[in-house]
């Protein structure tokens, strides 16, 4: 992601360029997104999935090693030259008008635009033999999602494009036979060191920061419950930019002491393990769940 804004915003080129790429498995969610509302977190934290924001619009979409990701930047860009390049292949790609890239009714591909002065930005994805099971799952959200403020994932039916590739043998050779269609010929750009440097500063102080990833969610209402030793908890909690502004605890459970005074001492606290651990450890959670420790409540809490 910071590689993206750098290109956009500082890279020397008056020529549109593009480059393909891919990472290790990650969620990458839009700009107006609230990540609490839209990933299951807690999936993510147990099988080491990266979570990352955008600074695009649009829906959530999973990323690992067998998706390709595309990027264009210059004027007038589009995502037409993929869709092009994946037809020369003889995909039957077309383009719709919810910013997607279909086959045979089925979506391979979901791009994203922004506009920076005078130059934009278009990258997307390329799903060639995902693991569709953890992009369910990574996207499969505990608890009822009651109201969300910002943009909701659209869910469609998806496809991988090895289904429609038999003469590529692996994700390898399609990127390299679609870098050769899409270059035509053109050179390649140069990226010094010190620009490698430029794009790690802008990592590690805005895509990297907790205040990116989280608090710039939009205000949603999450429903979380569970068994635990004291009986049925359900935990109603609202969320605005990552604070937690209200909890109701609700169900048939017993406590010597009534949930809500552990729900006004969760009130303002920001919705991350470590916070609320701290602030549930300092409340002994015992008194208001018979039989009930800290991590047990807070699993419940955050969807673990």
């Amino acid at each position: 992601m910071s590689f993206d804004e750098y290109c956009l915003e500082q890279y020397p080129s008056n020529d549109c360029f593009f480059y393909l790429w891919r990472n290790r498995p990650s969620v990458i969610i839009g700009l107006n997104q609230n990540a609490f509302a839209e990933v299951n977190l807690g999936y993510l934290e147990a099988h080491d999935i990266r979570l990352a924001r955008r600074v695009t619009g649009g829906g959530a979409v999973y990323h690992d090693l067998q998706n390709l990701n595309y990027t264009f930047v210059g004027r007038g860009v589009s995502p037409e030259p993929m869709v092009s390049a994946l037809r020369s292949l003889g995909v039957p790609a077309e383009l719709t008008g919810r910013n997607d890239i279909y086959v045979g009714g089925r979506k391979v591909s979901g791009y994203a635009r922004r506009v920076w002065r005078d130059r934009e930005i278009i990258h997307g994805t390329l799903m060639y033999d995902v693991d569709l099971d953890t992009l369910a799952h990574a996207l499969d959200v505990p608890g009822s999602k009651l109201a969300v403020k910002g943009i909701a994932s659209v869910r469609s039916r998806v496809a991988n494009l090895k289904d429609f590739l038999p003469q590529f043998s692996c994700l390898d050779a399609l990127q390299a036979a679609l870098q050769e269609i899409l270059a035509a010929g053109d050179v390649q750009l140069p990226f010094e060191d010190f620009r490698r440097e430029a794009v790690q500063r802008i990592a590690d102080t805005k895509f990297s920061t907790w205040d990116w990833l989280y608090g710039q969610s939009r205000e949603a209402d999450l429903v979380r419950s569970g068994a635990l030793a004291c009986g049925t908890v359900e935990a109603r909690l609202c969320l605005d930019r990552g604070i937690l502004t209200g909890v109701e605890f609700g169900g048939d459970f017993l406590g010597a002491l009534p949930a809500s005074g552990l729900a006004s001492r969760l009130t303002g606290v920001r919705f991350d393990r470590t916070a609320l651990q701290e602030r549930l450890d300092a409340a002994e959670v015992a008194q208001y769940f018979d039989g009930v420790g800290t991590q047990a409540l807070l699993d419940l809490l955050t969807g673990a």
